[in-house]
């Protein structure tokens, strides 16, 4: 037996999964039907072991493989007849009772991760409110999955959300890791209660959450991951966490307000979805962006660099620089001259960045920058190709830049920004271009005295002029083809 526990805690989910295609693949040799056996063989003890040791996406998946596994996941089902919408903070109420019971079943631990179907009778509708609960993760039942099951086109009130952990209530104290799909008003006193029960929350992520229409994270020394998805009316976020490391968001642009958060380094704002519901406000996202000066890894919609141009900030006469900043990834639709202009404008207040990531997405839609009549600085007029690139700093420890998702090498955008780079980036060791069909060329800087020399010598090199009439740049299919994203 302590061999057995031995082997199981190495087990890795990557090799289970290898494992399985490698038997489908071999078909030549093995039917269908001793594949489907040699699974189904496994004793459920140690299936259990298995999903137990992995993470919960990761084990939910396993469900898949064969009906054996597909056991392991049949839900809980689990019915009360009351109306979620009269929770209240008294403890009498049969409301209340219902969702502390909820905690409750949650809370004890087990050996393997569990599947939960709960319904909740609502005497407004007459229909039961359906959500699923998933637990494990690692063995420790350290994950919960929520999944209020949101009806299309289904009318939802608004309502906000405040995660504030209550230190005297720790009944899912083992919970490390918290994902919520679809969260809506009607279950806001179950997600309340569970807010206070969770103590120790490492890890929040908010997906589909059209109801929310704020979301305040108060002190909290434990969390250190947040991610927020597709949240459609999310108007604010305010997030105090000390201890926070990576903030991801994707949607429409909210207020977001960070306070206190010292040690955030991977910071995501994916705005997509362009501007949400009020007025554009430079101030505001000049305090977010000062809020975020320390990071190291930052991920950004480049329309919002544009428009804060457009707008009339001048980010060299700021009074913040990103000086720990390593990592910039910028995307978009598409690449104009005021998108080019503005990531060089960026690029100067970013002096040690190290590592380059620039796409055109074509599945995005573009955010058409608007007229802005009054300037939050003062005048800023877009200056020609010439004064940009004198203006930007030398990026003194850039040393890989990746281009993506331009149609044409010969597109001026690009024969500009990859001109700039290389006239900036004095320690460049790498500057790849990636197709939309992702194909990948290197980008090499050619002398105009040494052309006739380097096209002779590799045939295969593509050759293109260059904004700068000195040298032209060389391309050349790269092996080692990948893409950032």
């Amino acid at each position: 037996m302590k061999r057995l526990q031995a082997t199981t805690t190495t087990f890795h989910f990557s090799n289970l999964f290898s494992y399985h295609s490698k038997l489908l693949n071999t078909t030549e040799s093995m039917d269908e039907e001793r594949i489907e056996t040699t699974m189904s063989n496994l004793p459920p003890e140690i299936l259990r072991q298995i999903v137990s040791l992995i993470p919960l996406k990761e084990a939910v998946r396993t469900s898949t493989l064969s009906t054996s596994w597909k056991t392991l996941w049949t839900p809980f089902q689990v019915e009360f007849d009351s109306d979620p919408n009269q929770i209240t903070t008294d403890t009498g109420d049969e409301a209340s009772k219902n969702i502390n019971q909820i905690v409750g079943l949650l809370s004890k631990s087990s050996s393997s991760p569990e599947l939960w179907r709960f319904s909740l009778q609502t005497e407004k509708t007459q229909k039961p409110l359906f959500f699923s609960a998933a637990k494990g993760g690692g063995g420790g039942g350290g994950e919960l999955h929520l999944d209020f099951l949101a009806k299309e086109n289904e009318i939802q009130s608004n309502f906000n959300l405040v995660y504030d952990p209550t230190p005297r209530i720790s009944n899912l104290s083992s919970i490390k890791t918290l994902h919520m799909v679809s969260v809506n008003k009607i279950a806001e006193g179950l997600v309340s209660t569970l807010f206070s029960s969770c103590r120790f929350l490492e890890s929040l992520k908010l997906e589909k959450c059209s109801a929310i229409q704020s979301i305040d994270i108060k002190a909290s020394d434990s969390l250190k991951s947040f991610e927020v998805v597709g949240c459609e009316e999310l108007e604010s976020i305010a997030i105090s966490a000390p201890n926070l490391k990576s903030l991801w968001y994707r949607g429409a642009l909210p207020l977001i307000q960070i306070n206190g958060c010292l040690n955030l380094v991977d910071v995501v704002l994916d705005l997509r979805e362009g501007f949400g519901r009020s007025e554009f406000d430079c101030e505001d996202v000049l305090n977010l962006f000062s809020s975020l000066k320390d990071v190291e890894s930052l991920k950004i919609s480049g329309w919002l660099l544009e428009w804060l141009c457009a707008a009339g900030v001048i980010f060299e006469r700021l009074q913040f620089r990103f000086n720990k900043l390593k990592k910039l990834s910028w995307f978009d639709a598409l690449m104009n001259q005021t998108k080019r202009d503005s990531l060089a404008c960026f690029l100067h207040i970013s002096p040690h960045l190290e590592i380059l990531f620039v796409k055109i997405d074509q599945n995005l839609s573009s955010i058409t920058c608007p007229y802005f009549h009054q300037f939050w600085h003062e005048p800023h007029l877009w200056m020609d190709y010439e004064t940009v690139t004198s203006n930007v700093c030398q990026l003194e420890r850039l040393k890989v830049i990746q281009l993506e998702g331009f149609r044409n090498e010969e597109d001026d955008q690009l024969m500009m920004l990859m001109d700039l780079l290389l006239r900036k980036s004095i320690a460049l060791k790498s500057m790849t271009v990636i197709s939309p069909e992702k194909q990948s060329r290197r980008v090499t800087k050619i002398p105009k005295s040494q052309l006739n020399q380097t096209s002779s010598c590799n045939p295969e090199r593509i050759v293109i002029s260059s904004p700068n009439k000195d040298y032209f740049f060389g391309l050349i299919e790269d092996e080692n083809n990948f893409s950032w994203l």
